[in-house]
């Protein structure tokens, strides 16, 4: 015996099978959907934490590379300014050991120029016998002694007829006599020697009107 159906209960069975399916491959389709937006979110937290990490890095190099910027300005400061005080201690002690060294040689030059004057006496005493073996001997010895001054670089201090110079004359005499010019040196007591500008001895003379 055939069981008689309900058309209406067969239509609504076919009906509820088909919405079911067409239900479950939406409800994948939007599983799917919220699993991709969920790896997406979760990949874009994790490049948020990367980017966030690879700034700070940044910010930290940024950081140690200004302070080692710094430390190199101030080292090089210092360096310029040791370098500055050093260059200055050179030339200072240049200067000094310069004029050390020519203190010392005018004081030398200085000591033997009462010898030269001796020798200059002596040979002018001895002059009456030019034949004289002393006379002869003291005329070579004055000779080389001026030859090696003059290698020395000093000179005789010109003075006998010339104008009388307060730099390099020292007037201890003065006298009236119309037969020679306004401070005219007229007579010479003790000559007087210069090396470069520097003055080793005074001409002592006597000067006119």
């Amino acid at each position: 015996m055939e069981e008689n159906k309900n058309p209406n209960v067969e239509e609504f069975e076919t009906t509820q099978d088909n919405v079911t399916v067409e239900d479950i491959a939406e409800n994948e389709n939007t599983s799917e959907k919220i699993s991709e937006e969920t790896a997406d979110e979760k990949l874009s937290g994790k490049e948020k934490r990367k980017a966030k990490k690879a700034d700070a890095e940044i910010a930290k190099l940024e950081k140690a590379l200004a302070e080692s910027e710094a430390k190199i300005a101030e080292a090089n400061d210092k360096y310029m300014r040791v370098f500055a005080e050093y260059d200055n201690f050179r030339k200072r002690s240049a200067k000094e050991r310069e004029g050390v060294y020519a203190d010392a040689y005018i004081d030398a030059l200085t000591q033997i120029l009462p010898i030269l004057d001796n020798l200059e006496r002596a040979a002018q005493y001895s002059g009456e016998d030019a034949e004289h073996p002393l006379a002869k001997g003291l005329e070579l010895t004055l000779k080389s002694f001026n030859e090696v001054m003059e290698k020395m670089g000093v000179s005789e201090i010109e003075a006998l007829g010339k104008q009388f110079d307060p730099n390099v004359h020292n007037a201890v005499m003065h006298v009236d006599d119309e037969n020679y010019g306004e401070n005219e040196i007229t007579e010479v007591f003790m000559k007087g020697y210069i090396r470069g500008d520097k003055v080793l001895r005074y001409s002592m003379v006597k000067v006119a009107n």
